[in-house]
């Protein structure tokens, strides 16, 4: 009967060390698929911030896009706009016409300018007189400018 005792010390020996290798064996394996998880975790949530980025992008192209039309469209008005202002400010205007047409007047325009002088004539502010008092007691008072 020692014998059989044996057979079954042996058995449970070997069948506790198989599922002790089998644990091991299925920690190791489990490590690495936990990692895969992991990675494919992070992998969703960056594909998931990456459409929302794009989502976000497109809406606002079409946001700058509607407003490049807008600007567009309000220069093109502004360009009418001036176009219109210069027709109408190169013609003369209604009150201008009235004007001339109840007084005209002649303006003279001299062709050449007299060249100016450092003198003057008769007694104009650069005469050395200029600013003096006659007779009177007072006595002379600089110029005022």
């Amino acid at each position: 009967m020692y014998e059989t005792n044996i057979n079954w010390v042996l058995a449970v020996a070997c069948l506790l060390a198989g599922i002790g290798i089998g644990a091991l064996g299925y920690h190791l394996l489990n490590a690495s698929a936990g990692n895969t998880q992991r990675l494919r975790q992070r992998l969703a949530e960056r594909e998931r911030a990456f459409a929302e980025l794009r989502d976000g992008m497109g809406d606002r192209l079409e946001r700058i896009a509607r407003l490049a039309d807008n600007l567009q469209r309000e220069s093109r008005s502004l360009e009418q706009e001036a176009e219109e202002a210069s027709t109408t400010l190169g013609a003369p205007s209604l009150r201008r016409q009235a004007m001339t047409d109840v007084s005209p007047v002649a303006v003279e325009v001299d062709a050449d300018p007299a060249m100016p002088r450092d003198y003057a004539d008769d007694r104009g502010t650069l005469s050395e007189d200029f600013g003096l008092k006659g007779e009177t007691g007072a006595p002379p008072q600089p110029p005022r400018y």
